[in-house]
This record gives structure tokens, sequence and C-alpha cells, in this order.
């Protein structure tokens, strides 16, 4: 019998497979390679910030000192002088023993999604939400529900009416968790104020709905740092997320989450099924580099940067929009602001026209789990120069524009 007289073998993909799809994000930074696109697209830290010198050292150090040992295999939860790093520069009380080092704050996600979520299982979210929090929650077969927004954020009203039921003895919470970035959030900009993070803290620990926090961007603030951490008042009830990537270096693929004691096994099983754990050289190089105090000394200078990337933009948009119904907000820190086009227009439909002008940017109808907003957009300002900022903005108006012409 000739192989190909054999019957073709057929591949049946997984129903949470049919789930997945790429990242809207993602495709677009393929666009933006072209020559000459300058992009406000991409959530991607500047280049300039990364502590290059200072990893070249940690290198050669962590191989002339520990170099068998930080190429070995290693342990699932990290490596442990990093979780006591991270333990010991939160505010609130933390045992290392709660740390998880993760190989990015992606993957925390993704752990999360597997540890909590069955298939129609109810989660809540902001409006909008993450668009990478969304891949790695879907595949697993949720009801994502999403809880009315503004610009202080989640309504807590709504948030008690979309996590409870009625039943006989009255309401009851019916959702696995809340997830949300309460600091400069992706992709609004926007942070929750002490008044809202308080009422929320208190709303969800009455309701015994569990908070998954994300804060990559927390330490990227501009005049003043943001609020106490919804995990600090509540620590048994909520789940935290940070990040390496937005202060150090995203190559690297370094994040972490605390957890409560009660879930933390369970997240360390599933990390070990995933990948058994985050690479050992890279964590021993954090380490080296963030020991003295280097983050203390190197943050300010990434705030600074990004502050003034931030005022670049919004004084571009306050000149190349005037006479166009265009809304926009003023982030307090991270990497992103968000705007709104004006009545009828569609983002999605005016990114190839935006993209044939030399800039990109994403539409915000991505980042919503129902009910998007077509006429809104993400821009980060931090990887552009100022003269890119400059010339992008006046392509984004042209654009506008002529689209408004039709």
């Amino acid at each position: 019998m000739k192989l190909n007289d054999l019957q073709h073998t057929q591949w049946m993909l997984a129903r949470r497979a049919e789930k997945m799809n790429p990242s809207v994000i993602r495709e677009i930074l393929k666009v933006t390679e072209r020559p000459g696109i300058i992009s406000f697209a991409g959530g991607l830290p500047s280049p300039k910030t990364f502590p290059i010198s200072e990893f070249a050292a940690a290198c050669d150090k962590v191989l002339r000192e520990d170099g068998q040992a930080a190429l070995q295999y290693a342990a699932s939860e990290g490596y442990a002088p990093l979780r006591e790093m991270v333990a010991a520069g939160l505010p609130w009380k933390v045992d290392p023993a709660q740390v998880l080092i993760t190989t990015g704050s992606q993957q925390g996600l993704d752990l999360v999604a597997k540890v909590l979520i069955d298939a129609g299982s109810r989660i809540l979210v902001e409006t909008p939400t993450y668009l990478g929090a969304l891949q790695a929650f879907t595949p697993m077969e949720p009801e994502v529900v999403s809880v009315a927004s503004d610009e202080g954020g989640i309504d807590i009203e709504d948030l008690a009416d979309k996590a409870c039921a009625c039943e006989s003895g009255g309401t009851v919470n019916t959702a696995r968790f809340l997830y949300l970035l309460p600091n400069f959030q992706n992709p609004t900009g926007r942070t929750l104020a002490e008044e809202r993070r308080a009422a929320l803290s208190r709303r969800a620990a009455e309701l015994g709905l569990p908070i998954v926090e994300d804060n990559p961007y927390g330490d990227l603030w501009f005049d003043q740092p943001p609020p106490l951490p919804l995990t600090a008042r509540n620590p048994e009830g909520c789940l935290y997320l940070g990040s390496f990537s937005k202060v150090l270096a995203p190559g690297l693929r370094l994040g972490f989450l605390v957890a409560p004691k009660a879930l933390y096994p369970k997240l360390l099983q599933a990390k070990q099924a995933a990948d058994l754990h985050s690479p050992g050289f890279n964590q021993r190089m954090i380490a080296e580099v963030m020991k003295d105090g280097f983050l203390q000394r190197h943050v300010p200078t990434i705030r600074a940067l990004y502050k003034s990337q931030r005022d670049a933009m919004l004084a571009a948009l306050q000149k190349e929009m005037a006479g166009i119904d265009v809304q926009w907000n003023t982030p307090d820190g991270g990497m992103f602001l968000w705007a709104r086009l004006p009545q009828g227009m569609s983002a999605i439909d005016l990114l190839p026209r935006a993209v044939d002008k030399g800039v990109a940017f994403v539409p915000g109808a991505a980042f919503y789990a129902d009910r998007a907003d077509a006429r809104t957009l993400r821009l980060s300002f931090v990887t552009a120069s100022v003269e890119q900022i400059n010339t992008g903005v006046a392509a984004l108006a042209a654009a506008i524009r002529e689209q408004q012409k039709g």
C-alpha cells in the first residue's frame, strides 16, 4: 500500500481552541513594521528605559558566581531571593511563600483562568478591560460580564447587580471573581480613586466576591502614587498580579502573583504543568539588578520620560484636533490615553486610512467583552519621540477629517 493511499489524518480541535482568537494588537503591530509608520498602537515600554549596562554586569556576575545553578532546572515557586524582594516591596505584609514567580504577568492570568474558571462560570470585568485578560479567560468558556464603568472606574452598584442572583434567602454572589486594573488601566489609562477603591473593597468583601487585581503599571505614576492596592485592604479576598516588564525589561518575561495561602498550591500545580518554572537565569539577573535599591533610582527616570511623552501627546491633540469633536482623557501615569471619535465614526474603519497616512493605533472595540464602543481608540505615548508624536497626531487628525468628508 502506498502512503498516499492511506486515509488522511484528521486533527480534531478541542472546543476551547475554537474560542481562541489572534490578538488584534499583535496583528496591528505587524502593520507598524512597515517603513515610515509611526505607531501609537503597541503597549511596549520605551527601550530607552532598559538598564542594559546593569543587566550586562548582572549577567557576568550570575554566570561567574552561580552559573551552574542559574542554568539548571529550578523550583517552580521561583528564585527565593527574588520572591523575598517582591514580598518586601509590597505595601502590606506578605509572606514570600505566597509569591509565585511567573513567565510574565500574562502567565499569571492564564493560571488564574485554569484554576478558577469552569465552563459557564460568571466572571466580571471592567468596561472596557485588558484584551490579554479576555484572551486568557475565554478558552475556559466563562460567561464574561462587563460591569458599567466611567472615568472614575467601576460602578459599585452595577457590580453588585452583576455579581448577585436572587435566592430564597436573599441575594448571593454567583461570580467567580472580578478582574480589574485599578492603576493607569490598559486600555483607558484611568485610575480608581481612593473613595471608589475603598467602596469597592468593602462591597466586594460584603458580597464574598474575590478580586483579581492586575497591577503592571502601578509604579509608573507621574505626580503622585496611586492609592493603596485593593489587595492590601483584604489580602485573603484578593489575588495580586505584578510585572517586571514595565520597570526593567519585557524581554525577560518575568512577573509574579501573590495569592492567599489556601489558593497558592493549586496555582503552583498549574504553573508546574505549564512550564515547570520560569527561567532561573533570568530570575537571578533580575534579583541581581534589583538589589541595593536600584529600582528606587531607576523608576523615577521612567516616570519623567513618560510624563514628558504624555504632555507632548496632549499638546499635539489640543493643537491638531481643533474643530473636530474628538474627546480624550489625561492619564495620571502609565502608558496610554483613551480617545473617542465624533458621532457616527468607527475607529476600525478609520485605521486603514490612518495607516495610509503613516500612523497606527488600536481600535477600542477589541477591549470590550460586550457592547463595544466603536468610536473609541487607544493611543500609546511612550515609544514615539516628541517629533513622531507631533507628526503622528497631525496625520491622525487629517485621517479623521477625510473620513468625516466621506
